[in-house]
């Protein structure tokens, strides 16, 4: 069975990107509203780089707002300081389609041109629909369709996988 507990995999990829941070030019951690916040917070506090937090709220960059809707409370991003010719370490809950991940890029080249972006997933959970892969993978979980992984918590996260009614 796939350990689920979201510390040890928060363990698991601080001990991956641990190197990253050994020298001058530390990359940037930048995390995707909501889950991918947390995590990349939980990895900014293991890590202590010299860099602040970044946060991305991808809704305008969303192809499927129309559909889904706005959220009423949207925040906007906040990225420190200038990304051009930096290495973003960009941060989500879960890797599914690619489509969070490509507007979040979307999103990040709006603000400057960053030298490289590397992708950090709690989650694979496969069933990719776009050519977005991740570089750093917390555990892979197949899924089907009919199921979603939901990530809880302020203090302790924790996932939860959910049933869906098709």
């Amino acid at each position: 069975m796939t350990d689920l507990s979201v510390e040890t995999l928060i363990n698991q990829l601080t001990e991956a990107l641990a190197p990253l941070f050994y020298t001058d030019d530390q990359p940037i951690i930048v995390g995707i509203e909501t889950g991918g916040y947390r995590i990349a917070q939980a990895l900014h506090e293991k890590l202590s780089p010299d860099t602040e937090l970044g946060k991305l709220n991808i809704t305008f960059y969303r192809d499927d707002y129309t559909k889904i809707g706005l959220h009423p409370t949207v925040k906007p991003s906040s990225l420190p300081g200038t990304i051009d010719g930096k290495t973003i370490v960009l941060v989500d809950d879960v890797l599914y389609s690619g489509r969070t991940i490509r507007a979040a890029m979307n999103e990040l080249f709006d603000y400057g041109r960053p030298e490289k972006i590397l992708l950090v997933i709690l989650v694979d959970r496969g069933g990719r629909e776009l050519p977005i892969q991740a570089d750093f993978i917390g555990t892979r979980l197949p899924l089907e369709n009919n199921q979603q992984i939901k990530l809880e918590g302020t203090d302790e996260l924790k996932l939860s996988i959910l049933h869906t009614d098709d």
